[in-house]
């Protein structure tokens, strides 16, 4: 399998999807055979034939210039704009993880590096009825995946972010940084907030995010530095 890098956010609407995109973009720009994969997306629209469209997924596709099957990107799509635990409940459709390590592994064995993308935050439900639970952070957990976190780099963002970090620590999952995004160069509370960050969690900022960004503040092999193979539990 090729390497592979998990992208996380501190909650959702933090960017994690447009980081992605971004992300991908940047090392398929460099000539890297670079991919996309997500497990599940809820809150998507339909279309005039009432097809379900993964927009996070499409969005991805188009700007990366990946130009793949949407089927290859994303395991589990739901209409309602809801935690997907919730959607697969009120769907009758539930996850499985025997599903999502075969599409992982699809994706993975297609791309020299694979960018997964998360759903919400690190403690985002993904099945949670009778017969089992889990969330995003047993995922991860589950396909031995390092991590990136987004974060808004607005105000609260020192709160968030630390809670974020300190609970990836305590699963024992390992941090490879944190990208601030809708980040203002020169504004004095944002460029605070990457300093406290990076002291309190030790854990560097590797690229700051600007509105309308065409691609992100990163050298593309410092970048692909970051990944890694996978090793599914």
């Amino acid at each position: 399998m090729g390497k592979c890098l998990f992208i996380t956010g501190t909650g959702t609407d933090v960017g994690k999807t447009y980081v992605t995109a971004l992300i991908v973009k940047k090392l398929r720009d460099s000539g890297r055979n670079a991919g996309y994969y997500k497990a599940a997306i809820s809150g998507a629209n339909k279309d005039e034939r009432g097809n379900l469209l993964p927009g996070d997924a499409i969005y991805v596709n188009e700007i990366s210039k990946l130009n793949a099957p949407i089927t290859q990107l994303v395991s589990y799509v739901y209409l309602e704009a809801v935690s997907p635990h919730l959607a697969a409940n009120i769907n009758h459709n539930q996850m499985t993880l025997s599903q999502i390590d075969a599409d992982f592994k699809q994706a993975a064995n297609r791309y020299d590096f694979l960018t997964m993308e998360g759903s919400g935050g690190i403690i985002c439900p993904l099945r949670w009825d009778s017969e089992q639970h889990f969330g995003i952070d047993d995922l991860v957990k589950h396909l031995g995946l390092s991590v990136l976190i987004v974060a808004n780099a607005g105000l609260g963002t020192i709160n968030s972010t630390v809670l974020t970090t300190e609970y990836l620590k305590a699963r024992d999952i390992p941090v490879k940084g944190i990208v601030l995004n809708q980040f203002h160069r020169g504004d004095v509370m944002e460029e605070d907030n990457l300093r406290m960050i990076e002291e309190m969690t030790k854990i560097p900022v590797i690229a700051t995010v600007q509105n309308d960004d065409k691609e992100i503040n990163i050298d593309a092999d410092v970048l692909a530095g970051f990944y890694e193979s996978a090793e599914l539990k």
